[in-house]
């Protein structure tokens, strides 16, 4: 039924051979829309096979025709954008406007990995000793993995893909499989672009491949995006394997509303954060920390705010917020929902019994905001990864920065407040790896790195930006001496000095 994806590999697409494949589902109508074939450890194998050879040509390709070809992908990314976002749209469901704002997020990784050739420069000392110097360089790795989530399918590998290849590595993505098709189309387009055949492919698959990736001896690195049980899994078993391994998992974001705020202003910025793209995105804000006496008029404007949003398909134009990613997803929001309510928390907004005319099927619900949760109740703990927004309350600044330190996760956070004094204080002494001022989602742009704290990251690199460069490279010392043909230079039997 409907169109086939299958693998990308060597230039081309490719069914594989194992004959495993799976249905690609609308979120929003609940039908199935196309087939997607699945890989396996033979797939990989193949992949990685083709990508080791190319590599070994495409190190030696020059920094300046590497870029030129990620100039000519980052306008053929701009033409066929409309194409890319309503596949977006179609797979995962969100809005066309955010599909396309991903898309622009992405293109900021490929913009910086255009001007790589700063970030590749070594460094250089004339006479360390007595006609001798020094100089360092960057090198690739050989063949890296990617492994990236159906939040954000154009976004996140555009994290990774722009500058391992910019550096010189040939990548092989795996992407999710429930919205493969942004991928085989960027895949397309690299073609397009220049790039050899084998420096980019692409591989569907689920745990066998992800596993195949992780072990395989030819690959040198693998990047991961995904929940913090499966990061932590990537990150051991790829580890353990001798690979570079950079892991970002999950997240339980937290945004404070500090008394001096604008409480008008904070509750559309966290109803932003909590409810757009129905609260899939490890960025979002599931949890806001009243402090001090502006609770209930905290509670009035985020109701308010929750209430006003339109809940349908992502293609329509009136759309705020789309339908989550399967079945599966609804039903955990909805049955999270209920154990807070049953535990003794107060449904604010409730959007459990949701249903969008003409769209019966899909996996829609509607925002969810609870408060009087206790702060040990999974509801609050978890990260449920949905349109659910729990407002926990402190008494004052201190109270709210240990409840924010004493989460696992330290991923992302917020302080909304016109509070200079606090805003320093609170981005010195968070536990968390990306904070926003009067932001609510403070993802970096693509010329900084993205990566949280604690369980929120597993690995020492950040993702794109300066430390993606650092991540898909290695340096080399090198030292050296050019004496002349008449020229005598003593040999030492000791530890050489610097004279």
């Amino acid at each position: 039924m409907g169109y086939e994806i299958t693998h990308w590999i060597d230039g081309r697409p490719e069914a594989g051979s194992t004959g495993s494949t799976q249905p690609i589902m609308n979120p929003a109508t609940g039908g199935e829309v196309g087939t997607l074939h699945l890989g396996d450890e033979s797939t990989v194998d193949r992949a990685v096979q083709v990508a080791a050879a190319a590599q070994k040509e495409w190190a030696r390709v020059s920094l300046a025709k590497r870029t030129q070809i990620l100039y000519r992908l980052r306008q053929l990314m701009i033409e066929n954008t409309d194409e890319i976002a309503a596949a977006i749209t179609r797979e995962h469901g969100k809005t066309l406007a955010d599909a396309k704002g991903e898309i622009a997020r992405g293109l900021e990784t490929l913009e910086f990995a255009t001007s790589i050739t700063q970030d590749l420069k070594g460094g250089f000392s004339q006479n360390i000793s007595t006609g001798v110097d020094g100089h360092t360089l960057r090198q690739p790795l050989g063949v890296v993995a990617g492994i990236t989530p159906f939040n954000f399918p154009a976004m996140v590998p555009f994290w990774m893909h722009p500058i391992a290849i910019a550096t010189g590595n040939a990548f092989l993505l795996k992407p999710s499989e429930r919205d493969p098709s942004a991928s085989n189309i960027v895949a397309r387009l690299y073609q397009e672009a220049g790039l050899p055949d084998g420096v980019f492919q692409v591989v569907h698959g689920g745990k066998s491949v992800v596993d195949a990736l992780c072990e395989h001896d030819a690959v040198a690195a693998v990047s991961f995006v995904g929940s913090t049980p499966i990061a932590k899994h990537v990150h051991a078993t790829a580890s353990a394997a001798g690979k570079r391994v950079q892991a970002l998992g999950g997240a339980n974001n937290h945004a404070v509303v500090m008394p001096d705020a604008n409480i008008e202003f904070a509750a559309g910025q966290i109803a932003a954060g909590a409810f757009g793209s129905a609260g899939e995105r490890c960025m979002a804000v599931p949890v806001a920390v009243t402090v001090g006496d502006v609770h209930e008029e905290f509670l009035a404007a985020i109701k308010a705010e929750a209430e006003k949003l339109v809940v349908g398909p992502g293609e329509d134009d009136g759309t705020d917020m789309p339908p989550v990613i399967t079945p599966e997803a609804r039903e955990r929001v909805i049955r999270m929902t209920d154990e807070a309510e049953q535990a003794g928390a107060t449904i604010v907004v409730d959007g459990r019994d949701l249903v969008v005319p003409g769209h019966e099927n899909g996996n829609f619900v509607g925002p969810i905001v609870i408060t009087d949760l206790d702060r040990t109740h999974p509801t609050y703990t978890d990260e449920v990864f949905g349109p659910v927004l729990v407002v926990m309350h402190v008494n004052n600044f201190d109270e709210a920065l240990d409840l924010v330190n004493s989460s696992p996760f330290g991923n992302g956070t917020a302080i909304f407040t016109d509070s200079g004094h606090y805003a320093r204080r609170y981005q010195d002494e968070v536990t968390v790896g990306m904070i926003g001022v009067n932001v609510p989602i403070p993802t970096p742009v693509g010329y900084y790195s993205f990566g949280g704290w604690k369980d929120s990251l597993f690995g020492e690199h950040h993702a794109h930006g300066p430390e993606g460069v650092s991540f898909y490279t290695r340096q080399k010392a090198v030292t050296t001496r050019w004496p002349s043909q008449n020229e005598t230079v003593e040999s030492s039997m000791s530890f050489p000095t610097h004279d």
